[in-house]
């Protein structure tokens, strides 16, 4: 009896044990899974009221622009300005005056049309008196100039003729005293034109091309002042067709041309200025011309004082009956007044 009621509760315990377990292998495994992944799970379903309110949209223009794959490259920065500096005579305009002392003498010849074979060689004689100047000075544009002076200068001496000559058809024979006198004018219309720096900005040099347009006068006489005009009854001697008889003849030449050169200023301080200046131009057998100057000038509030040398060259046509050419070394002074 009791081992039959030891095999009966056996077989109602595993009975029981059999109806818990699941149907098959899979049941387990779906309910794992369904308690491992809860969002595979239908959500829930909110009230309206509980429901969150959606974001507004974003505006086109606020949005990022679509990446295109270059490089994002930014202009550099500009560069610092500084202020354009106007020196003394780069605004406004000015007068200025000048004395010299020119030093040299020209020489006076026949050209190829004289037409006669007797010599006209002749040296001027004399020392130059003080030569006198002027000018008037205009800024134009940001630091060039357009400036108009003038010069002139004379001379007179005495000479013997060492051989028969011929001048401005007088012919006078050997062993004459003959005097001689000249007087040389230049009228110059200079523009100047800044080359270098560019920009100016602060800078003290300047490097400036000169474009000008040139007068020149030579007047050039000549007497024989011992020579008798009179006759021995004291009257006056009469040449063949009845003229009084003279022995002063006097004659000029004169040429316009364009000049080209070059011109550096150097401002050692805003009172302080170094100049240097030089043009020239030629046409082969008509004229030459070339003109140099150098000052160094100091300023006192309006006024400028200025001391330098002038070289001064001419030659007249060639081709011409007579010509002169010569050069003049001029130490001189000049003052001037700034207006503005």
């Amino acid at each position: 009896m009791k081992k039959s009621g030891m095999v009966l509760v056996c077989v109602l315990w595993l009975a029981c044990w059999a109806q818990a377990r699941p149907a098959g292998p899979d049941a387990s495994a779906d309910a794992s899974a369904a308690t491992a992944d809860p969002q595979s799970a239908p959500p829930a379903t909110l009230p309206p009221s509980d429901q969150p309110a959606a974001a507004p949209a974003t505006p086109a223009e606020s949005q990022p622009p679509a990446q295109t794959g270059l490089p994002n490259i930014s202009a550099p920065p500009d560069l610092p300005k500084y202020p354009d500096v106007r020196m003394p005579g780069e605004s406004g305009f000015w007068l200025g005056l000048g004395l010299s002392e020119p030093t040299g003498n020209p020489i006076f010849d026949k050209g190829r049309d004289s037409g006669f074979t007797t010599s006209s060689l002749v040296t001027l004689q004399g020392r130059p008196k003080y030569g006198e100047s002027a000018e008037i000075g205009i800024a134009v544009g940001s630091h060039d100039v357009l400036v108009v002076s003038g010069f002139s200068t004379r001379a007179a001496g005495d000479f013997t003729t060492p051989r028969e000559i011929e001048l401005w058809g007088q012919t006078y024979n050997q062993g004459v005293l003959i005097s001689t006198n000249y007087e040389l004018k230049d009228l110059k219309v200079s523009f100047e034109y800044l080359m270098l720096p560019n920009p100016v900005e602060s800078r003290h040099f300047r490097l400036k091309t000169l474009w000008q347009l040139q007068y020149v006068d030579m007047l050039t006489g000549f007497d024989a002042p011992l020579l008798p005009v009179t006759n021995a009854s004291g009257g006056g001697l009469v040449t063949a067709t009845g003229q009084p008889v003279s022995y002063q003849v006097s004659g000029s030449k004169w040429f316009v041309t364009p000049t080209l050169g070059l011109g550096a200023t150097e401002y050692l301080t805003k009172f302080i200025r170094l100049e240097l200046n030089a043009s020239g131009f030629a046409v082969p057998r008509h004229w030459t011309i070339w003109d140099t100057e150098g000052s160094l000038n100091f300023r006192f509030g309006h006024f400028e004082l200025g001391g330098g040398v002038r070289a001064f060259h001419i030659k007249t046509s060639t081709s011409a009956n007579y010509y002169v050419r010569g050069t003049l070394l001029t130490p001189q002074v000049s003052l001037r007044w700034y207006l503005k």
